[in-house]
Parts: structure tokens; C-alpha cells; sequence
């Protein structure tokens, strides 16, 4: 499996910005998707998850209410839509995709396969 994230960039303060992953490859039926982010100096960070049919998600409490997962099954693509983007959402954030279906998702060691990760910088 393969995972092709991209749609980084640089925004100010309060911008919007949406990530987009991709898997190809011998994709298994069913799997969660998950987006974590690496801040300068900080470990690997849960962002979001959602369930294979798309109908649980969940986010970190640092970017509930503003960022967005969503999936695509027919394209086996997830989004990720950021508002009220701020500085200390900078970093590089990876897509994975995670095979058993437990509830541990936010252990970034329970996720099978990883993107290259995007760069996303926010400054004011």
C-alpha cells in the first residue's frame, strides 16, 4: 500500500488550508485513516481519524471544532480540512491508514502504513 499526501503550504494566522491523501496498492477492504503532524522539536501527533465507512471520527482536543476529516471510499482517499489555522499548527503532517479496527488510534504505532507527509506552516 501507498500513500501520496499532499496540499501543504504556507497560510497566515486564521487561514484555511486542505490536505488530501491517496492510496494505491493492494488497499485492504476495510481500515481507519488517520492524520497525525510532527511540530518542530515535538513527537509524531494524533490530528484525526475516521472510521472505514466514514461515519466515527475523532480529533485531537487542539484542533477540535476547526479541522475537518473526511473520506472518499471509492477514490480510498481522506481529507483533511484546517480553519482558523494557527502557529502552533505548523509542521509536517503524514496520512496513515491503520488495518485493525481498534480503538487505539491515536498511537501513531498502531497504524500500518504511512504517507511522505506535507509541510504546513502558519505564521502571522
Amino acid at each position: 500500500v501507498q500513500l501520496q499526501a499532499f496540499g501543504g503550504g504556507s497560510v497566515q494566522t486564521g487561514g484555511s488550508l486542505r490536505l488530501s491523501c491517496a492510496a494505491s496498492g493492494r488497499i485492504p477492504f476495510r481500515y481507519m485513516m488517520g492524520w497525525f503532524r510532527v511540530a518542530p522539536g515535538k513527537e509524531r501527533e494524533f490530528v484525526a481519524v475516521i472510521s472505514w465507512n466514514g461515519v466515527n471520527t475523532d480529533y485531537s482536543d487542539s484542533v477540535k471544532g476547526r479541522f475537518t476529516i473526511s473520506r472518499d471510499n471509492a477514490k480510498n482517499s481522506v481529507d483533511l480540512r484546517m480553519d482558523s489555522l494557527k502557529s502552533e499548527d505548523t509542521g509536517v503532517y503524514y496520512c496513515a491508514i491503520k488495518i485493525h479496527l481498534s480503538s487505539d488510534y491515536v498511537n501513531p504505532n498502531e497504524y500500518d502504513y504511512w504517507g511522505q507527509g506535507t509541510q504546513v506552516t502558519v505564521s502571522s
